[in-house]
């Protein structure tokens, strides 16, 4: 009950927020009608319509949000038409008739007006409201991602909706007192008519062509997102405590740890942390059938989570192969999850080229979906959970490193399994690419992420710009873990794309190794790079995915090694030019 409340007065003190401002002109157009017959289904549409675009982004994902787009472009067409009609009398008189008609129709009365007209109007402003929305709703729609969507999720975003629709019928109220007062003559009224088409028109073209989201981007921040913030302290899940034999990076749950001397091994109870979850939920199964915890009781199992992209990940893959290998004979099953951090993740086929190209060839669960990491109550990628041949989870670790330890952990679970031939000593693979240990020097900077949602240290001159194409400028000089773009391009909440040839991403760093999430052009179209390390091609110390002048080409969406330092841990600037358009930019990662 409480959260429904927090969300509702999310929603109300959304009229005092800046991701309010693109939808008022179309609120307060009507505002010289009656509020039952006009302002009232006009509201009841909007709300409806945000909670249903809204429920289905938590539930589909990137085909809703396509679909959405379509959307978008419908209700900037269908306002536009009713800014015309509020412009041109005789428009608005021919454009009604039909609909006129078929109210009469359908009430069967011989006058007044329909309901059906403000609805579709109130539809249209929530489609045009549903991509722009404050950090309540930034809340609902992530637990409804991990935890799974409900009815509970769709109450709590019509519950938010519900506020802001409340707080809008205030003003609309008020704003019809005004305008009764206001029209003393047709001449008054119709100027009022006239300007309130002009300022949907308005309107429409700022949402049209993006402006709408460069004015807020400069907007946010201001005193309505401190109370939406207190109320998510207050309200929000709390944030999972790292285990201090791993680092959390300031931008994501992608942790890493340093490898320590193994101690010399000395067996210990493992204590019982719970049953094996059930491996339900898994959209598809690649290197196996669908596995179950009955179907692998009397295994010692190794269950890791992951995700393609992530280079804490990647780094773990020799030593999951070695043992997979080492041991299978013995009794150990490992079951890699792959669960996704960025959209591109979530589709079968780009899980299904990574694992080939990855070399990968035990199980692996592609939870799109999340529901095996809910199962689990997992926090963080990588991740291990070790599984007694009872199906009892006895051991976790998060984060890379520690694999001596790890290691130690499946040998004592296979000899209480009862297997007399476990081979000892300890695996040593060496990685190669982006599968490589990280380096032994301190690392200064950290994973670093373009897309505007979690964007930190970007230099460029006017900051980022969201949700249309902008031509952007490098900086004089970065400091270091400053970034900066240069081109033209078009930044959203996880990526930023580039819409002509020639666009640039400049970042000073200090670290041996730095890595780019990269995809190609939206057709799939390879894109052509080129490398410098303080304005030359790096040479000896260009990266696994460039060659010694520092060319290379995005085939596909993937982390991407583009240099190696030889010299170990230096602070150089590194820029990466894109010779075709289309390029798809999202991480930078360090090691």
């Amino acid at each position: 009950m409480l959260v429904l409340i927090a969300a509702y007065l999310g929603g109300v003190l959304t009229i005092l927020s800046p991701c309010i401002l693109p939808v008022l002109p179309f609120v307060f157009a009507r505002a010289d009608r009656p509020f039952r017959s006009h302002g009232l289904p006009m509201l009841a549409g909007m709300a409806l319509a945000f909670a249903a675009v809204a429920t289905l982004a938590a539930v589909g994902g990137g085909w809703v949000v396509a679909l959405n787009e379509w959307g978008r472009y419908a209700a900037i067409a269908l306002l536009a038409l009713f800014g015309l009609t509020l412009l041109l009398p005789a428009l608005a008189d021919r454009l009604s008739r039909p609909l006129v008609a078929l109210g009469l129709r359908l009430a069967d009365a011989p006058t007044g007006g329909s309901a059906f007209t403000p609805l579709l109007l109130g539809v249209g402003t929530g489609l045009l409201w549903a991509p722009c929305a404050g950090p309540i709703l930034g809340l609902i729609l992530t637990g409804a991602a991990l935890n799974g969507a409900s009815a509970g999720t769709s109450l709590l975003l019509l519950a938010y909706a519900a506020g802001a629709c409340t707080s809008l019928a205030a003003a609309l109220l008020f704003g019809h007192r005004m305008f009764a007062r206001m029209k003393v003559s047709l001449r008054t009224g119709e100027w009022l008519r006239r300007a309130a088409g002009a300022a949907v028109l308005a309107g429409v073209g700022a949402i049209a062509l993006g402006l709408d989201t460069g004015l807020l981007s400069q907007l946010s921040g201001g005193g309505t997102n401190a109370l939406e913030q207190a109320l998510l302290d207050r309200l929000g899940p709390p944030k999972p405590a790292v285990p201090q034999s791993a680092r959390q990076d300031r931008g994501g749950l992608m942790l890493t740890s340093a490898e320590a001397p193994a101690p010399a091994f000395t067996p210990r109870p493992l204590r019982d942390q719970g049953p094996f979850p059930a491996l339900a939920g898994a959209t598809e199964w690649i290197n196996s059938p669908p596995l179950t915890p009955e179907a692998l009781r009397g295994k010692v199992v190794l269950v890791d989570f992951w995700t393609y992209s992530c280079i804490n990940c990647l780094r773990t893959l020799p030593y999951l192969r070695a043992w997979a290998e080492k041991y299978r004979d013995a009794g150990l099953v490992v079951v890699g999850v792959h669960t996704p951090e960025f959209a591109f993740e979530k589709r079968p086929a780009n899980v299904r080229r990574a694992v080939k190209d990855l070399g990968i060839g035990f199980p692996v669960a592609v939870d799109s979906n999340y529901a095996i990491w809910r199962a689990f109550g997992n926090q963080a990628w990588p991740a291990f959970y070790f599984v007694d041949a009872q199906g009892r989870i006895r051991h976790q670790l998060f984060g890379e490193g520690q694999y001596a330890k790890s290691e130690q952990v499946i040998q004592q679970l296979l000899a209480e399994a009862g297997q007399p031939h476990v081979v000892a000593g300890l695996v040593a693979p060496q990685g190669l690419g982006t599968q490589a240990a990280p380096g032994t020097e301190p690392v200064r900077s950290g994973e670093t992420y373009i897309g505007q949602e979690r964007a930190e240290g970007f230099a460029s001159p006017g900051g980022l710009v969201a949700g249309r194409t902008h031509a952007y400028q490098a900086p004089a000089a970065l400091r270091i873990n400053q970034w900066a773009l240069a081109g033209d391009w078009a930044v959203d909440a996880e990526r930023a794309v580039l819409a002509r040839p020639g666009g640039r991403i400049a970042y000073r760093f200090q670290a041996r190794d730095l890595h780019l999430v990269l995809g190609p052009a939206a057709d799939g179209k390879p894109v052509r790079f080129r490398v410098r390390i303080d304005g030359q091609p790096p040479l000896a110390d260009h990266g696994f995915d460039t060659d010694a002048q520092g060319l290379g080409t995005v085939d596909a969406q993937r982390l991407y090694q583009l240099v190696r330092q030889q010299q170990g841990a230096r602070e150089r600037l590194f820029e990466i030019e894109f010779l075709d358009p289309g390029a798809q930019a999202y991480v930078f990662t360090f090691g």
